[in-house]
């Protein structure tokens, strides 16, 4: 995928153009990305690359979100437990509440964020985009954006990657 992509890059002339193999996390870009964009970053990998295009002031950072198992294996009510009694709804339920928290925590770090369906569902289930693009928010809505994560991985028993990744 990377040649192929490369030779796209020179075939059409974008000469500052990089596409490169690796972890993302620990990875130091030599200058800081315009943007950020992840393809099926499986699990807790999404976490890293949206971490690292916060860490990098990346403008904008679009990914879509794969296998999201983190929070399925630690998810824990007793007031909500008809979202945790059948397997199927707990997986989907824990894969929105993933979604929701990174967009809840990227909203705390200055973007504006908008989680999309980019497929039609008949296409791929996995189809969910979150846009997130550098916005001088607010202090006081920054605040409440996290706070809502808070909330939330409160409320279910949560630990999730990214707010450690961020709030160590």
């Amino acid at each position: 995928m990377i040649k192929k992509c490369a030779a796209l890059a020179e075939k059409y002339g974008y000469d500052g153009l990089s596409f490169e193999v690796g972890d993302i996390n620990g990875y130091r870009p030599a200058f800081r990305p315009d943007m950020i964009i992840t393809l099926h970053a499986c699990d807790t990998a999404t976490d890293y690359a949206l971490c690292s295009g916060i860490e990098w002031g990346a403008d904008i950072i679009m990914s879509v979100p794969c296998c999201q198992h983190e929070l399925n294996a630690q998810i824990k009510t007793d007031k909500l437990s008809a979202l945790t009694d059948y397997g199927l709804i707990k997986e989907r339920f824990s894969a929105l509440a993933t979604d929701a928290i990174r967009g809840k925590l990227l909203e705390a770090q200055g973007y504006r964020v908008q989680l999309l369906e980019f497929v039609d569902m008949e296409h791929s289930p996995k189809n969910l985009l979150i846009r997130a693009v550098r916005h001088n928010s607010p202090p006081e809505k920054r605040a409440l954006a996290k706070a809502k994560a808070e909330a939330l991985m409160e409320e279910f028993g949560f630990s999730q990657a990214l707010y450690r990744l961020l709030y160590k």
